[in-house]
Formats: structure tokens, sequence, C-alpha cells
């Protein structure tokens, strides 16, 4: 009984795991079990994510986000600015490691910073801020996020296309975000109380190590089986209990999602739907199927009943923002927001929707003005 009730405890806490596995054991019902489900999941970005959550959790264990967020309060004390920076932060830095890599980074960055303090408010807005720009300066490179990279290569674009494509896009989100940043009152934090410092210098180098080589994967300049190898044997090395670290709830949240994708695209009613539904409609359509099933999946999905390719990367990337599910990376930030002390989950889903629709409704006019 006692495990019973643990396990309906862990569903609870894990509302979109549930859902996603839920609709993915639906799913199989329509579309029995065979060994094209092998091919479903996107098995380098599961290994990806896990990588990365090692090397961040292990930089985490030895005070480099505490030394940092130290660092940056004797910078600037106020909550506006810190948000500003750390907005600059997701943007620009998600274009190179990614919207997943960018969140895991900086948002653990930001709820130390707010450690301690009342201000629930500012630190809720800001990591939605974080979030919205991770997802939008992603966009900008096409190994900013998965969809992109996949779209890249299955048109064989070039990286002038790319860049035509994505730039009005990028400019304006930018200033919708410095607009957005002006929502976060202006108080000062409080300072730190003793100095921090990073511990175990060597295991620095090798969590540093681990990932400088995650982000080599990402743009597919070292296999993604290789990192896994170094990142499994730089934990055993370094600290065993990084393996107890790792959000598995995601990562079957994200193979789930994979499960449920691959099936929908084997049923030929639903197929032919889409091929219909699609034609001369791929911005509202991809848009709003990201809502549903997230913009990697939509992307993959969509991609071969269409030749547009700039209208098709301007909905799934847009795409990203409104719904949690709508960019899986969306739900890195959440559920590391929930994991802080005292984390007020409808406020922070409240505000998220929000700002996030708000975005999505300006960025889809000016994507049709396009």
């Amino acid at each position: 009984m006692r495990k019973m009730k643990k396990i309906i405890g862990f569903f609870k806490g894990n509302a979109v795991l549930t859902i996603s596995l839920a609709v993915a054991v639906i799913s199989a019902f329509i579309v029995p079990p065979n060994k094209d489900y092998i091919g479903y999941v996107d098995v380098p970005v599961i290994i990806l994510l896990f990588c990365l959550m090692a090397a961040v959790a292990g930089l985490r264990g030895i005070g480099v986000f505490d030394a940092l967020s130290r660092k940056l309060l004797s910078k600037t004390c106020s909550t506006r600015m810190i948000a500003f920076i750390l907005m600059n932060l997701c943007f620009f830095v998600s274009m190179l490691v990614t919207n997943d890599v960018a969140l895991i980074t900086f948002v653990p960055l930001t709820i130390g910073l707010y450690a301690g303090s009342t201000m629930s408010s500012q630190l809720i807005m800001t990591i939605v801020i974080e979030t919205a720009a991770a997802n939008l300066g992603s966009m900008m490179t096409p190994i900013g996020n998965p969809q992109n990279l996949f779209l890249f290569r299955h048109f064989e674009m070039n990286g002038s296309e790319f860049i035509s494509a994505v730039l009005p896009l990028g400019i304006v989100s930018y200033a919708m975000l410095c607009i957005a940043v002006l929502l976060v009152k202006k108080d000062d934090l409080p300072s730190p109380d003793d100095a921090s410092s990073i511990r175990a210098g060597w295991r620095l180098w090798v969590y540093a190590a681990v990932f400088v080589i995650c982000v080599l994967s990402v743009a597919d300049i070292i296999s993604a089986y290789i990192c896994l190898a170094v990142t499994v044997i730089a934990m055993l090395a370094a600290d065993v209990r990084l393996f107890s670290k790792i959000d598995y709830p995601l990562l079957l949240t994200f193979v789930c999602f994979f499960v449920f994708v691959g099936n929908l695209g084997n049923i030929p009613a639903v197929e032919q739907f889409i091929t219909q539904l699609l034609a001369g409609r791929e911005l509202l359509v991809s848009a709003a199927l990201s809502q549903v099933i997230s913009n990697v999946p939509a992307a993959a999905m969509l991609a071969d009943f269409t030749d547009n390719a700039t209208e098709l990367l301007h909905g799934v990337n847009i795409g990203g923002l409104g719904t949690p599910v709508a960019s899986l990376a969306s739900l890195i930030s959440y559920r590391f927001y929930c994991a802080a002390k005292d984390a007020r989950k409808g406020r922070y889903m409240l505000v998220f929707l929000a700002v996030n629709f708000a975005m999505l409704t300006v960025l889809m006019l000016f994507g049709i003005i396009l």
C-alpha cells in the first residue's frame, strides 16, 4: 500500500511525464509495438541531455554556480539588471549550445541568486524570460536546437538561406525580450553573507571537460556515444552520486513523446489529414501542432509533407512559445523551479502562459506579414 502511494505520488508530481506516458501507451494500442519503434526515439538527444545534466550537476556540486552568483551580485544587486544579463546570456549562448544547455546552465544560477530572498515574483518572471530567451535565441543558428539542425539538413539549406530566414524574427524576438525585462520589478537583492569558493579543484576540470565534450557533440564534432562513455567514466571517477542527480523523469518524458509522435506518423489516415491540412498553412499548422507535441517532433513529423522550408522553420521555432510542452526545453526550467525552496508552481504556470502566449501572438502576426 505504501509503495502504491509512492507511485501515485510520483506521477502526480510529474504531470507532464504522466500525460506523455498515457498518450504513448494509447498510441501503442493503435500501432502495436514493432521494429519501427526503435527508430522513434532520437537516442543522441537523450544521451546529450543525460550528459549535460551530469556535467551541470557536477559543477553545481563543487560550488561553481554559487561562486558565479556571488560574483554577479558583487557587480549589481538590481533584480532588473540581473534579469537583463541572464536574458542576454540565455539568448546568445543558446545559439551555440542549444536552448536545453542554456537553461540547464543558467536557471540553477538564477535560483542561486535568489536563494534566501522573499522575491518569488521576480524569480518567476526572470526564469520565464530566460526560458523564452533560450527558445528564441536558439532559432538563430542551425545548431541552436534539434529542430533547426533537422530542417537544415532535411531541406539541404545553406548558411545564408538559413540566416536570411530567421534574422527578422530574431531581431523582433530580442526587442520583445528587452521589453519583457521591464516587467521584473526593480529591487535590490540582499548581499551574500559570506564568501563562496569552488571546491575540489581537479573535479572542476573534469566536469568542465565533460561540458566541452557535450558542446562538441551537439555540434556533431564528437559522437554522442563517445560523449556518453566519457561522461559515465567521469561520473564514476569524480562522484558516483551524480547518477542520482539526473532528471530521469524528464528523459522519460522525451522518450514517451518520441513514441507518441512516431506512432501518429504510422497511421495512414493521420498522414493524409496532415498533407491536406499543411498545404499553404505551414506556419500556422506547425506552430499549433508544436503546442501539443512540442516543436522538435512537430518538425520531424511535418517536414515530409511540404517544400516550404522557411515557413516550417518559422512555425516550429515560434511554436516553441506557448504551452510548457511546446518546447520541451521549457520543462527543464519548470522542473528546476519546482525543486527550489518555497516554489509557487501555480503562480509560475500563470506567468509562463501569459508571457509566452503574448510573445507567440506578436511573432505569429509578424511571421504572417513576412
